[in-house]
């Protein structure tokens, strides 16, 4: 929908591609699916769901045997996003490298965009 020809409207890093595909393995998924809600201190937060069936209007993004849909509501939120997996002492997760953002949360759960 938002997106460049010729360009995923998102992109995965190695290690981030390398846990969905875990993820995709284990669970038997057929990818994951990424959204945007309403809450949190900054008032949306993205959702990630393990996907049995592909939506027709879902924006699918392939990569190095990732697959990664996009729920269409949040598309125009989410178009030039990096996906990135990080792993510290304390914990490991998905982080969004979001050029849209224009406000983010203490403890980066959550989220603001222009005009929001």
């Amino acid at each position: 929908m938002f997106a460049i020809p010729g360009k995923p409207a998102v992109t995965m890093t190695p290690k981030a591609a390398g846990q969905i595909v875990k993820l995709m393995s284990k669970d038997g998924s057929k990818g994951l699916r990424i959204g945007i809600k309403k809450g949190g201190c900054a008032g949306m937060e993205y959702t990630m769901d393990y996907v049995t069936e592909i939506d027709p209007m879902d924006e699918v993004i392939e990569q190095d045997g990732a697959r990664v849909m996009i729920a269409p509501m949040a598309q125009m939120f989410l178009f030039g996003t990096q996906i990135d997996y990080t792993t510290s002492l304390l914990e490991s997760g998905f982080a969004f490298r979001n050029p849209n953002v224009t406000e983010e949360c203490g403890c980066g759960e959550s989220i603001k965009f222009e005009g929001m």
